[in-house]
């Protein structure tokens, strides 16, 4: 009896050990994952999901996520929207264009998760960066500009 219980506690701990601490990324995956990172820095605009993404490369969506996470350090998700928020930084440094008008040109369906995904990693909310950005980038070549301020996450997290 404690032989069973002992093999049935390897084989749920087994189950439970992520794929990624199991086996490392494969080439194909790597070459796989690539081409999802590419698609999604052009089609950002587009409706993306994890689910169009994985039959893309012909992968589960579930793979897809935790090999893009192991290879990438986010989730396809955080990547294209922050793809999306870098967008969005560019497009209201220029001005012209209302928080609304930017929400949707760089694919977002809801103003509210916009904003709130915004103000994640920008740090200010879309119309108070609109108001500012332009005034602190003023005289900057546009690639300075934008590296200046790409988005990232944790940016407030200490470093040790």
């Amino acid at each position: 009896m404690c032989v069973d219980s002992h093999r049935m506690r390897a084989v749920l701990v087994q189950q439970r050990t992520p794929a990624r601490e199991r086996q490392p990324i494969s080439l194909r995956d790597l070459s796989q994952l690539r081409r999802v990172r590419d698609r999604i820095d052009r089609e950002h605009a587009q409706p993306l999901d994890v689910e169009a993404l994985a039959r893309g490369v012909d992968m589960p969506a579930g793979q897809l996520s935790r090999a893009f996470r192991a290879a990438y350090g986010e989730s396809p998700y955080s990547y294209l929207m922050t793809r999306r928020i870098e967008r969005a930084m560019a497009l209201l440094r220029r001005g012209d264009l209302s928080v609304t008008e930017v929400c949707s040109a760089v694919g977002c369906s809801s103003l509210g998760t916009f904003s709130t995904r915004f103000s994640e990693l920008v740090g200010v909310p879309p119309s108070l960066y609109r108001r500012e950005a332009a005034r602190e980038t003023t005289g900057m070549p546009s690639c300075v500009t934008t590296q200046a301020t790409r988005p990232t996450r944790n940016r407030g997290a200490q470093v040790a």
